[in-house]
């Protein structure tokens, strides 16, 4: 299959206390990992700084500790980790993921086979 036909899942969560947590928060929590900043987070997601920042608010708000954790410039120039419950977080939400996409596997071909691959 040719990554045309590929189909996919993505997967939000709702959880109990109201907040969501999905693909676009697990993205921004991946690239905090990889750059080290919200500022370069956000620049590697095409995503406005102030947007960042309330994507996390929202998520440190959700959880019982934060999923990231900030520390301001100065001498060491600051920056922005994930915390280990927001590696945890992290790391169950790929597995859900995987999981759901390996159960859901004939359905998605089955919804690939009504495509029409020749439209754009």
């Amino acid at each position: 299959m040719t990554e045309r036909e590929a189909a996919s899942l993505s997967i939000r969560i709702n959880l109990a206390n109201g907040g969501r947590f999905g693909p676009g928060k697990a993205a921004l929590l991946r690239a905090i990992a990889s750059g080290g900043s919200i500022r370069a987070a956000a620049n590697t997601l095409a995503m406005s700084y102030p947007r960042a920042l309330k994507l996390i608010e929202e998520m440190n708000a959700d959880f019982r500790e934060p999923l990231v954790a900030s520390s301001v410039g100065g001498s060491d120039r600051g920056g922005s980790v994930l915390s280990a419950t927001g590696e945890a977080v992290l790391a169950a939400y790929d597995r859900a993921c995987r999981e759901a996409e390996a159960a859901a596997s004939d359905t998605l071909h089955e919804i690939t086979s009504y495509q029409d691959l020749d439209s754009p």
